[in-house]
C-alpha cells in the first residue's frame, strides 16, 4: 500500500510542480503580496524593538545645539536620526522633518519657527509618528524653560547638565499580563499571504489535477490496476502535502531572509502548526476534486472558499481589528484556527501549549474530511 502510494505522489507531485501556474502562485505571487501588503501596512521589520529611520534637513552649520537636544528626543521616541544637508539624500527617507535655518539662534531670538513633518504622513502609521515627533518637540521646548530657570541663558552646557540630572519623577511602563500587541506590516502580511496562499494553490491546482484525471479517463486506468483505493486516495494526498510543505518551507525563508520576519521563540510550534494547516488543505483538496463535477467549477470553488476563507479568517488583516461578531465567527473557520494560532506563536509570545486546541482543530479536521475524501473519491 506504502509503496503504491508513494509511487502515485511522486506522479503527481512531478506534474503539478511542471505547471506554470502552480510554479507562479507557489512561488512567485506569494512573495509579491509579502512585499506590497507588508510595506502599505507597516514597513519592512516585524519586531517591536527596532528603531525608525527619520531624517532631519538642517543647514551646513547643524542648526544649533537645539537640534542636537531634539535628536536627544527623538532617540527616546525610539528613532534613529540621521543629520542631512543635501535635499536628494534627504528625500529619501520615508520621515523626515525639515529643521529652519538658524533653528537655534532664532528660537533664542523669541522668533516663532516652525518644524515641518513631512513625507510618512498618509501612511497608517503617520498618526503615530506624528504623536512621537510632537512630543519630542514640546520635550525640547520644556528643556529650554527648565534650563533657563535660574536665569541662566540656554546653552550646550546647559542642557548637557540637565541631561545628567536623575529624574525626580520616572514613568515606567509594563505589559499587565500577556502581551497583546496587534501584528501590522510583514508581521501580518506575511504569516496571512502563507496561510491564505496554502490554501488557494490546494484548492485550485490540486482540485483542478484531480478533475482533468477523472475527465481524460486516468483515473479508471488505475482503477483497472491492482491498486486498492486507500492507496490511491494516500497517493494523492501525500502528493499535496508535499507541494503545501515546500510552499511553506521557501515562505518561511523568504520571509526570514528577505523580509527579517522574526517568528519568535517557538518557531519549531509554528511550523508544527503550519504542517496541521498543510495537511487540512491537502485532504480539502481531494474531496473537493471529488465532488466538483468540471474543471471551471472546481477552478472557481476553489478561489472563492480560499478568498473567503482567507478574509474572514484573518488573512487579509488582523482579526483583532474587526468587530467583535467577526472575531468569533473566525474562531470557527480553519483559516481562523490557522492565523489565531499563528498570532499567539508569534506576536503574542505564547508558549506551544497556547496552540494545542488549534492544532488539534485543524488535525480532527482532516481525520473528518480524510473519511469523506474516501468515502466520495470517484475514478469515473
Amino acid at each position: 500500500m506504502i509503496r503504491e502510494a508513494r509511487f502515485i505522489a511522486g506522479k503527481d507531485l512531478r506534474y503539478m510542480l511542471s505547471r506554470k501556474e502552480t510554479l507562479i502562485w507557489t512561488f512567485v505571487m506569494p512573495i509579491l503580496f509579502f512585499y506590497f501588503i507588508g510595506t502599505v501596512t507597516g514597513g519592512f521589520g516585524s519586531s517591536t524593538d527596532r528603531k525608525d529611520n527619520i531624517a532631519l534637513l538642517v543647514d551646513s552649520d547643524g542648526s544649533g545645539f537645539l537640534t542636537d537636544q531634539l535628536t536627544r528626543r527623538l532617540q527616546d521616541e525610539d528613532y534613529e536620526v540621521h543629520l542631512l544637508s543635501d535635499p536628494e539624500e534627504f528625500a529619501r527617507y520615508r520621515r523626515r522633518l525639515i529643521i529652519p535655518d538658524s533653528f537655534t539662534d532664532k528660537v533664542l531670538a523669541g522668533e516663532q519657527v516652525q518644524i515641518r513633518v513631512v513625507g510618512h504622513s498618509d501612511s497608517l502609521t503617520g498618526d503615530f509618528d506624528r504623536v512621537r515627533v510632537t512630543k519630542a518637540v514640546y520635550s525640547v521646548l520644556a528643556d529650554l524653560v527648565v534650563a533657563g530657570e535660574d536665569g541662566v541663558a540656554p546653552s550646550p552646557e546647559a542642557f548637557a547638565e540637565l541631561n545628567r540630572r536623575v529624574r525626580n519623577l520616572v514613568l515606567e511602563v509594563t505589559p499587565a499580563g500577556e502581551r497583546k500587541e496587534i501584528p501590522s506590516g510583514f508581521a501580518q502580511a506575511i504569516p496571512g499571504n502563507m496561510v491564505m496562499f496554502t490554501m488557494l494553490v490546494l484548492l485550485t491546482s490540486g482540485t483542478v489535477l484531480l478533475v482533468l484525471e477523472r475527465k481524460e479517463g486516468l483515473l479508471r486506468r488505475i482503477a483497472s490496476a491492482p491498486i486498492p483505493r486507500s492507496s490511491v486516495v494516500l497517493g494523492k494526498w501525500a502528493a499535496r502535502l508535499i507541494l503545501a510543505l515546500v510552499q511553506i518551507a521557501f515562505a518561511l525563508a523568504v520571509g526570514t531572509f528577505l523580509f527579517r520576519m522574526e517568528w519568535g521563540d517557538q518557531f519549531v510550534a509554528v511550523c508544527g502548526l503550519l504542517a496541521a494547516w498543510a495537511a487540512f488543505n491537502a485532504t480539502l483538496s481531494i474531496l473537493m476534486g471529488s465532488l466538483a463535477r468540471s474543471q471551471g467549477q472546481a477552478s472557481g470553488i476553489g478561489v472563492v472558499v480560499s478568498m473567503g476563507l482567507g478574509a474572514l479568517g484573518g488573512c487579509w488583516w488582523p482579526i483583532e481589528v474587526v468587530p467583535q461578531w467577526m472575531q468569533k465567527l473566525a474562531l470557527y473557520l480553519p483559516s481562523g484556527w490557522a492565523m489565531d494560532g499563528m498570532h499567539k506563536l508569534v506576536s503574542f509570545g505564547a508558549p506551544p501549549t497556547a496552540v494545542i486546541l488549534n492544532v488539534s482543530a485543524l488535525l480532527a479536521g482532516t481525520l473528518i474530511l480524510g473519511m469523506l475524501a474516501t468515502r466520495y473519491f470517484r475514478y469515473e
